[in-house]
């Protein structure tokens, strides 16, 4: 078995920042009213700038394949060329199209060699699954780098263009032409970008790399309903209708492609199972607190914060506030890249020194699958 590094890493963010009170002009209105829960999730989440690949006209500046080839071409150098490379791994929530795969589509912009591709579908997990592959196949011997990614492109999805013919389905029924807070809330919280990281079975001389030490998984869909989805609707008992079983006509009529979260199961265990697998991998890998210098949690909002801290506390795994590092306000939610994002601004900070140990925490509230990763700075 070997060891593996990362040696390198790169973002990429599209355009200016955007502000709250610009994000309407990108987004949009539904129903030509502003949104009444924007303020308050905003409130609560704390994000104060995000970038979308789109401009005020709503058009696509950048879809996902090329946010994720702009951050991955910023691996490349003297000393690792593309030609160099051997596996691509990519994960993503919001792929450009349903088929090829989302790393084939990369691929096809890098047109640089034959490489072996993985795709990781999901929610936020996606992207340390990505890099969870690339890992394990540079570990194992079967290559000797890999190149693996996160990467949102969301904007385009929560356009008010998109819940058009639902509000005029709910005006022709006679109700109330409001968009169910499922959906709205999450108009607030997302946003485009992707991250990269270069993989390789041995440290770069003459720069910090990160020696990735292990690796754990945790899924409660074998217990859990959905929580978040799109492409499908949740149906009384808790089962997700897909999106094949709908007509077209309702496709549009009941906005089936937009992305929803059932907050109050959100609310009810993303905490609470976010400890429990936490606390699971670093009792699996023999790790306290104390070994952790740097801890870099995925939230999708600033609101969750004290609320882990807390459950964390009352497990006995106490991080201390100059222990967290996050960008969460500065660059958003933007999923599967937001750990990648984070680790890139830290790795070039300037902050780390030789022996430092990192801990990334990443959940995801699809079904509640949560992943981790433990680094040492060499």
């Amino acid at each position: 078995m070997f060891e593996v590094y990362i040696t390198k890493a790169a973002k990429y963010l599209p355009n200016e920042a955007v502000s709250n009170d610009e994000m309407e002009n990108y987004l949009g209105l539904i129903n030509d009213t502003a949104s009444k829960a924007r303020r308050i999730i905003l409130r609560n989440n704390k994000i104060a700038t995000r970038y979308y690949a789109v401009d005020k006209n709503g058009n696509s500046t950048h879809n996902n394949t090329e946010l994720t080839r702009n951050a991955v071409v910023q691996l490349f150098d003297d000393n690792f060329t593309s030609q160099d490379l051997e596996v691509l791994s990519c994960g993503t929530s919001s792929p450009d199209v349903l088929a090829p795969s989302h790393a084939a589509m990369v691929h096809g912009l890098l047109k640089n060699k034959s490489v072996e591709l993985n795709s990781s579908s999901g929610i936020c997990c996606s992207g340390m699954n990505a890099l969870k592959f690339g890992y394990l196949s540079v570990k194992s011997g079967n290559s000797k780098n890999a190149i693996c990614t996160g990467s949102e492109k969301v904007s385009t999805w929560l356009a008010a263009q998109k819940y058009n013919h639902e509000i005029i389905n709910l005006k022709n029924l006679e109700e109330q032409p409001i968009i169910a807070f499922k959906k709205d809330f999450l108009r607030w919280m997302l946003s485009d970008g992707a991250g990269a990281f270069l993989l390789e079975n041995k440290p770069r001389e003459g720069a910090v790399s990160l020696k990735i030490e292990w690796m754990e998984s945790y899924s409660y869909a074998y217990e859990l309903e959905t929580c978040m989805y799109a492409g499908g609707d949740k149906l009384a008992n808790g089962e997700i209708k897909p999106w094949s079983d709908f007509t077209p006509e309702q496709w549009l009529n009941e906005s089936v492609f937009a992305v929803k979260q059932d907050v109050k199961l959100l609310d009810e265990f993303i905490l609470p199972k976010g400890v429990e697998s936490m606390s699971h991998a670093m009792t699996k890998n023999n790790i306290t607190a104390e070994q952790v210098d740097y801890f870099l949690p995925h939230v999708s909002s600033n609101f969750f914060v004290e609320g882990l801290k807390n459950g964390l506390n009352e497990k006995g795994i106490v991080l201390t506030d100059e222990k967290w590092f996050m960008n969460l306000l500065r660059v958003g939610n933007v999923g599967s890249a937001s750990i990648y994002i984070a680790l890139e601004e830290l790795l070039y900070s300037g902050k780390l020194k030789k022996g430092d140990r990192i801990l990334l925490s990443v959940p995801e509230s699809g079904r509640f699958s949560f992943a981790y990763a433990y680094l040492t700075v060499c």
